[in-house]
């Protein structure tokens, strides 16, 4: 009876002061507000849509230590269907003219021209490093052109666009998810240890 009394009480207040009723639509509003904020910006962000279709699991803006007691910065890595996949996202548009060879990139906006170094040399470098500290599971790296890259000639090697990426690493149906998590998870969970974000 005495919790009865007490419900009926705190209910009383509630529902009967107005500045109680007022206060809680008011701090009810902002959370459902920050929610939609939140949702927003998640699925207009065509980079973080993409990595969720293709990850199982995600890491971004990490550095490991390589061998000689350096640090290397990975923008992302995600945990695949097919292993490990290192990215370096490039969010420049225009037509963009680089080869495996060249030191220099070139990109060509309307009437501007910006020159970027080749990515390819230390994504391998990445690829390496992380490799020192994981073993036996696949490690592949890729240069993402995130928007609007046009490679009319000669491609170099690791650059993918969005839809290919998605192509090569769909996420799988719920059993071989399941396969694949027992599998790599060991590697994942090193990885985790090992590494500290970069602020």
């Amino acid at each position: 009876m005495l919790e009865n009394s007490i419900l009926k009480d705190i209910i009383n207040v509630v529902f009967t002061d107005k500045a109680w009723l007022i206060g809680g639509l008011f701090l009810l509003g902002i959370f459902v507000v920050l929610i939609f904020i939140k949702r927003k910006r998640s699925v207009s962000d065509p980079l973080t849509n993409l990595i969720n279709k293709i990850s199982i699991e995600s890491l971004s803006n990490i550095i490991l230590f390589d061998d000689m007691d350096g640090e290397i910065h990975i923008e992302y890595l995600l945990l695949t269907i097919r292993g490990l996949v290192i990215l370096d996202v490039k969010a420049s548009t225009g037509a963009v003219f680089g080869g495996n060879q060249l030191d220099e990139w070139a990109i060509l906006t309307g009437q501007k021209r910006i020159s970027i170094q080749n990515p390819q040399g230390p994504l391998y470098n990445r690829m390496a490093a992380l490799r020192l500290l994981v073993r036996d599971i696949p490690i592949l790296g890729h240069v993402l052109f995130i928007q609007g890259a046009d490679f009319s000639s000669d491609r170099p090697d690791t650059v993918i666009l969005p839809e290919e990426l998605l192509n090569l690493y769909k996420k799988p149906d719920r059993l071989e998810l399941e396969r694949v998590m027992e599998a790599f998870s060991p590697y994942w969970q090193t990885i985790c240890s090992s590494v500290r974000q970069d602020l």
